[in-house]
């Protein structure tokens, strides 16, 4: 497995994101298409009801999936924290976001607690920016 870097630490879920969403888009084209090539109809309206239901259904699968793993980042990273700040740093640990503390998980123990320091310090919520500071990182093999 090649090394993990910000560049390439996006990950895709094969099965999710080239199989799944593309049939789901399709299915409920096709849908639509037949509704209105073959006229309105109540079994027409249906099955565009279910494509839609379809799409929001497995998109709200993979978004609690997805708040899962944050809250499950969260919790390590707290841990983690506790054991890695300095004392005038750890009654701050509850100011994090959650977004701060997604980002922070990449940077290595040796930076986190400057990094920490700044992202609080500086008030920054942006995942990407947060990301990009980290020199040294701490790859994350284990996510879907």
């Amino acid at each position: 497995m090649a090394e993990q870097t910000f560049s390439n630490h996006a990950r895709f879920y094969p099965l999710f994101h080239f199989v799944l969403v593309p049939l789901l888009a399709i299915n409920l084209v096709n849908s639509l298409y037949a509704w209105f090539k073959l006229g309105f109809s109540l079994a027409g309206f249906f099955q565009v009801l279910l494509a839609v239901a379809l799409v929001l259904g497995f998109g709200a699968a993979r978004l609690m999936a997805l708040t899962v793993q944050d809250r499950v980042i969260r919790l390590e990273e707290r841990l983690r924290y506790e054991r890695l700040l300095p004392a005038d740093l750890k009654p701050r640990i509850g100011d994090f976001t959650m977004g701060q503390m997604v980002s922070l998980r990449f940077a290595s123990d040796q930076e986190l607690p400057a990094l920490a320091r700044k992202v609080l310090d500086e008030k920054m919520n942006q995942r990407k920016a947060i990301k990009q500071l980290v020199k040294t990182w701490k790859p994350d093999y284990l996510r879907a």
